[in-house]
């Protein structure tokens, strides 16, 4: 079956970096897209950024475009969420997503609190 495990998540101070990744399995992981999610207390789910598989074409949210940067290791089985200049507003839990023909997938999440 589909499973993820994310890891990297934690507490950093304003301005600070961070670094998600995402561990695929169950499925040939080269074939398909994936992206990261966040979710914030009280707010929606929001695409963060999504990589595709062959092109490995990247799109991200308005808000973090500059300063995070997705990319992939196929070989690893890996996504990976490069994030810079942290701010308060990227405190949520980040999971990563993907579709595949049989369905969609979420991971379990990691959390990622800003703060000083």
């Amino acid at each position: 079956q589909v499973q993820f495990v994310e890891s990297g998540g934690g507490l950093v101070q304003p301005g600070g970096s961070l670094r998600l990744s995402c561990v695929a399995s169950g499925f040939t992981f080269s074939n398909y897209g994936m992206s990261w999610y966040r979710q914030a207390p009280g707010k929606e789910r929001e695409v963060v950024a999504s990589i595709s598989s062959i092109s490995g074409r990247k799109n991200y949210a308005d808000s973090v475009k500059g300063r995070f940067t997705i990319f992939r290791a196929n070989a690893k089985n890996t996504v990976y969420l490069e994030m810079n200049s942290l701010r308060h507003e990227a405190t949520a839990v980040y999971l990563c997503h993907t579709v595949v023909a049989w369905g969609d997938y979420w991971g379990q999440g990691t959390q990622v609190t800003v703060s000083s």
